[in-house]
């Protein structure tokens, strides 16, 4: 018997929210558990429904997804992950909704399976960035690298010569599959490391510590 991802929709179009519903209960794993017009009523939905995603509009009235985001997520028992769908894929958007939290970044444009696959995805503890997200992400890390770090690098320090490693990796967008094959390792074992970075490190799922990664330059951006 499949177990159904249960999904809240936050957005204030209510044609959105509606034909979202209809593409995501089409599929036999996922279930629309509920709708919020708002940030705020996608708050009191998480408290009341436990939905193990939210899809969250950014631009919303009262409170917007962004601060939403960061209100869902920053407890330390918060289990919920967000996805993050807008059209706008602008450079402060991005930045600021993975900083809030979000797990993952996805245009309104996206085909029913792409949004359906990104669903699967942050319920399973990855990230999920569209291309031309992850064009714009990397390109605000390269902007802010030479500035004030956020996080403090010297938590990298914690880490083993491995974990460091397989986290530039995972920074630079390798799945656990690829990271094995590059380091000779079997994927059960990449899987155990990030699992012990995310511990060490205090970081929620890959989507964070790829944040995290930038901001201490430990990795920087290809051409910079």
């Amino acid at each position: 018997m499949v177990m159904s991802i249960r999904v809240l929709i936050a957005d204030d179009q209510v044609m959105v929210r509606q034909g979202f519903g209809v593409l995501l209960n089409a599929e036999p794993d996922i279930e629309v558990i509920g709708q919020a017009v708002d940030g705020e009523e996608a708050i009191a939905e998480t408290a009341r429904l436990s939905p193990d995603v939210v899809l969250m509009d950014i631009r919303m009235p009262r409170t917007d997804g962004i601060t939403a985001t960061r209100r869902l997520t920053s407890p330390a028992d918060a289990t919920v992950k967000v996805l993050i769908l807008t059209t706008f894929d602008l450079d402060e958007y991005v930045y600021e909704a993975l900083r809030a939290g979000a797990s993952g970044f996805l245009l309104k444009d996206a085909s029913a399976s792409e949004l359906a696959e990104a669903v699967r995805v942050v319920a399973g503890g990855d990230a999920l960035l569209s291309p031309n997200v992850t064009k714009r992400l990397i390109e605000e890390f390269a902007r802010i690298a030479d500035g004030p770090r956020g996080p403090d690098r010297q938590r990298l320090d914690g880490l083993t010569g491995r974990e460091t490693e397989v986290l530039s990796l995972v920074a630079q967008g390798l799945s656990n599959s690829e990271i094995a094959a590059h380091l000779v390792l079997a994927e059960q074992t990449v899987k155990t490391h990030v699992s012990r970075i995310l511990v060490k490190l205090g970081l929620r799922d890959r989507t964070q510590a790829t944040v995290f990664a930038y901001e201490t330059g430990l990795v920087r951006p290809t051409g910079y």
